[in-house]
């Protein structure tokens, strides 16, 4: 039996991850996090027999891990707020299925210590990230050229910068191919999702940046590419549905059944790719100047695109404005090593502050 500490139970990846245990045996859920909604966690625990459930972080994260002593810990909370549950679940050595890619972006360097110390695994949640993973197990990054991350290139893949600026909230929830939380979905339409897997790949599988590509590829059957030295190039392809990696990283290494039906390639299937116009969408390359610059300019980057996106949800920025704001905090506040938590938590509220400051001076 395999108990399951689920952070993020009524999130996108939260619900696909209840179907995942309730069709598994083997999969035990001990403990429920929510961010809100206590009563649907309540719902959530009673159906299963759980009795660790945290509401608002009432116990904190920390402390409902340790009490429900999980052999994995699915972290699906959304943004900056997870990190303190990832370096909790690392320093106790529990495997980490992480769905929360924040953590990483923030705080790489603390989450690989803390990973050493403990002695436990991440197992990636991130499509692309489960897709890397299972190509380069068991190899040694001396045999690989380059990792490829593939985007689908959002709702919005193709238009000119003008042709965005006035898109809504609504245009911009409309993903073509994945079925995503909002913040998630807003940061793919702007390609930030992107650039904050690239950063965490390059965490997770010790690349430097310039041998991570990012290709644009609508149709997201193809997750992740790695070519190697001698020429040959491995692929991931499946159809784009989170229960893959994600009943992966919690029956890890035994590979479980999911309803997923294999991939039908006598349907005509079009693999296409592309370079994504970073012109267009500059959070890309923001993302990746950031990475490059190390210290605590991903976690300013992470704390000012929460920010922006909220702004714009909320109908109060432009489209365009979520990268503008993001630029604006990068150049603004002071980076500077990250040698701490309290480094970084104090980095991320200067950065949150700078940016509701911007998207304040930007509302259209």
């Amino acid at each position: 039996m395999r108990r399951i500490a689920l952070l993020g139970a009524t999130g996108s990846i939260g619900r696909q991850a209840l179907e995942i245990v309730d069709s598994h045996p083997e999969l035990e859920l001990c403990a429920v996090a929510v961010g809100s909604q206590g009563e649907e966690a309540r719902r959530i625990a009673g159906e299963r027999s759980v009795q660790h459930i945290s509401v608002a972080g009432e116990p904190p994260l920390e402390e409902l891990i340790a009490i429900s002593e999980p052999d994995v810990v699915l972290n699906a909370v959304v943004g900056f707020a997870g990190l303190p549950a990832t370096l909790a679940t690392l320093e106790a050595g529990i495997d980490l299925a992480l769905a929360n890619k924040e953590s990483l972006v923030a705080a790489g360097e603390l989450a690989l210590a803390a990973l050493e110390r403990g002695g436990g695994r991440i197992l990636p949640v991130d499509s692309e990230h489960s897709a890397a993973f299972q190509c380069l197990e068991g190899r040694s990054t001396d045999t690989v050229d380059s990792l490829v991350l593939t985007a689908s290139g959002g709702p919005f893949r193709g238009r000119t910068r003008p042709e965005i600026a006035s898109v809504t909230p609504s245009e911009a929830l409309a993903h073509p191919t994945w079925s995503m939380g909002p913040k998630i979905t807003i940061d793919s339409a702007t390609l930030m999702n992107k650039g904050l897997e690239l950063i965490e790949a390059h965490f997770l599988f010790g690349l430097p940046y310039e041998r991570i590509e990012v290709v644009v590829h609508p149709t997201s059957v193809v997750h992740a590419l790695v070519r190697l030295r001698d020429g040959a190039t491995l692929a991931h392809l499946g159809y784009p549905d989170m229960r893959v990696p994600i009943s992966f990283a919690l029956t890890y290494p035994d590979r479980a059944a999911t309803p997923i039906p294999p991939l039908d390639f006598s349907s005509g299937l079009i693999l296409e790719f592309s370079p994504p116009d970073e012109d267009v969408f500059p959070c890309l390359a923001l993302a990746r100047a950031a990475g490059e610059a190390g210290g605590t300019a991903p976690c300013v980057l992470n704390a000012a695109n929460e920010v922006a996106v909220s702004s714009f949800l909320g109908g109060e920025l432009a489209f365009t404005g979520i990268a503008d704001v993001v630029e604006r905090a990068l150049a603004a506040v002071d980076l500077r090593p990250a040698g701490s938590l309290d480094e970084l938590v104090s980095r991320d509220e200067e950065a949150r502050r700078v940016a509701a400051t911007f998207s304040r001076q930007l509302v259209h």
